[in-house]
Order: structure tokens, then sequence, then C-alpha cells
């Protein structure tokens, strides 16, 4: 049997896709971008890496992971501190651009074959922060617009759901007051506290 601490090991070394990316307007290689440890305490489930993340190798290292880190309120090391936070999107490389420069989705073929074995492989994450369409219907097991279900946050207990990040997310913020007045203060002390090593799990 594999020891978890392979894992990450084993999506780095991923092409499963390969054809699929070769195919898009980007013909692009695959470069997984895993980014956990078995101790962490929080989850960070997005959608899949963007280009800056696919040339750079860390997730969210863009002006979307200066936004998170924000909504979040922790700095850059603690963001990056693989012993406390995984980061699992729900593809692990970029998928790349359609025809017209717009995001293609995640692969589901991605998850089907990685998530399972993640998952197991934290046991001791406290607090689940689901961003975007895709991973809160893989995690919470929603189809209703991401609006609905992040205005509803309090529902789903050791899991808050969010918008994505995006600077071309502005708009909706401005439209949705009630996230940055509401959501927000609850995000940052149930993060502390998910982070705080005297409280208990």
């Amino acid at each position: 049997m594999e020891h978890p601490t392979d894992l990450p090991d084993q999506i780095r070394a991923c092409r499963l896709c390969a054809d699929r990316f070769a195919a898009t307007a980007t013909r692009h290689a695959p470069r997984p971008v895993p980014w956990f440890r078995a101790g962490a305490r929080l989850l960070i489930a997005g959608q899949a890496p963007g280009l800056q993340v696919h040339e750079k190798g860390r997730p969210f290292d863009d002006r979307s992971g200066d936004r998170l880190r924000d909504w979040l309120g922790i700095d850059r090391d603690t963001f990056y501190d693989r012993d406390r936070i995984a980061i699992v999107p729900m593809a692990f490389c970029f998928p790349g651009y359609d025809a017209r420069g717009a995001d293609l989705p995640p692969p589901k073929l991605c998850a089907e074959t990685w998530h399972g074995q993640v998952m197991q492989a934290l046991p001791d994450v406290r607090l689940k922060i689901i961003i975007g369409a895709h991973a809160q219907r893989y995690h919470l097991g929603m189809t209703a617009p991401v609006t609905q279900v992040v205005r509803d946050f309090r529902a789903y207990g050791p899991a808050i759901p969010l918008p994505h990040p995006s600077w071309r997310n502005t708009g909706w913020l401005r439209k949705n007051p009630w996230f940055e007045a509401e959501l927000l203060p609850v995000l940052r002390a149930r993060v502390k506290e998910a982070l705080d090593d005297r409280h208990p799990a």
C-alpha cells in the first residue's frame, strides 16, 4: 500500500489529460499543482489553476489569490503552509482556453481519478472553503446558482461556500454587499479557529 505522502508526487506525475490539453487553444502540456499534506486543518476547494498558476507552479499565486487571502484574513506564509492548509481544486491542471479565450471547465476525469484519495489523506480538516459552482456541486451536492449557495452559507456546517475571488467578480461583490458585511466576518473567525493550535479539533 502506498503511503499518503506519496500522493502529491503521483498527482504531479499525472498525464491523463495530455491529449485533451493539446487540443485546446493554448495547446499546453499538463502541469498538475497539488498542494496539501496530511495534517492540514483547512481545506480550500476551488475550480482549477489559471494560466499564471500553471506557469508558476503554485496555487492562487495571482491577483485572485491576493483577494482570497484578504477574504480569509491570513498572510501568504500561512496560506502556503501545506501542514496547515490544503488547496485542492476540482482539477489540478490548468484546463486551457477555448477558441474565444474563455476558461474551459475542469475535466471531470481529474476528480474521478484523484479526489477520493485526496480526501482520505486529509483526516484532520476542520473547515472547508468551497469556491465556485464546480466545487460546490462536488463537495456540497449543490446545483443552485452560486449566489444562492453563498447567501445560504450558514446552512453548510463545517463548510463555507464562496464565489470565485477573480477580479472579474468585482461587479458581483458590489451588487451583493451582504457578502462583505455578513459572510466575511464569519469566514475570518472560522478560519482563525480552524488554524488555532490551542483550539480542540
